[in-house]
């Protein structure tokens, strides 16, 4: 199996530690006045979710973790799982709810995402950068109101509700940010 030095030490990178996969979602470079270089790394577990702190040592070595990440289509929900397609090979992968956590805000049928596998098996997956949701319920605009900022809440076709201008009228198409959940533009009237 290919090991990374710490020399490729990187935020994103994906290692194997006791067997598990982490994602280094953190690494600082520590030089200290006198000895070695440290390497001060911060791991999330992508199958337990949990994190994990430690330093390494300059010359230290990690397994690169056994995991593949392929394009899916987002079939339907099940029950608490939630069923993708690989469209290639057409084999479909269940994901429990827990693991798809926040993303169902924006799941819509064909969509394509991402899923990581871990000896085969779906472990985490994401959405796209940026979707577009249709906006099925919000209030009204007030008239004349035309300060900068108001916002108002507004529910999207996948049952997610997001905060936006209060310009955005029922029937409008949003583009949101999967990554921070935030407003981006409006797509269309």
């Amino acid at each position: 199996m290919a090991t990374y030095k710490t020399s490729d030490f990187r935020k994103g990178l994906k290692v194997q530690i006791d067997g598990e996969p982490y994602l280094m979602t953190e690494m600082n470079f520590v030089k200290p006045g006198k000895g070695n270089a440290m390497y001060k790394c911060k791991l999330r577990s992508l199958t337990r979710d949990t994190m994990l702190e430690r330093t390494y040592k300059g010359g230290d070595e990690l397994e690169s973790a056994d995991v593949e990440e392929i394009d899916v289509k987002y079939l339907y929900r099940q029950g608490d799982d939630y069923v993708f397609m690989d469209s290639t090979t057409f084999e479909q992968y269940e994901i429990p709810s827990t693991k798809v956590d926040d993303a169902w805000k924006y799941l819509k049928d064909d969509m394509l995402c991402s899923v990581i596998l871990f000896n085969g098996q779906p472990i985490a997956m994401s959405p796209p950068n940026h979707v577009e949701l249709k906006v099925i319920e919000c209030e009204p605009g007030a008239k004349g109101d035309t300060a900068t900022n108001v916002t108002k809440p507004a529910k999207v076709e996948t049952g997610a509700e997001f905060i936006v201008p209060g310009f955005i009228k029922e029937g409008n198409v949003i583009k949101i940010d999967t990554r921070t959940g935030e407003y981006v533009e409006r797509v269309s009237n």
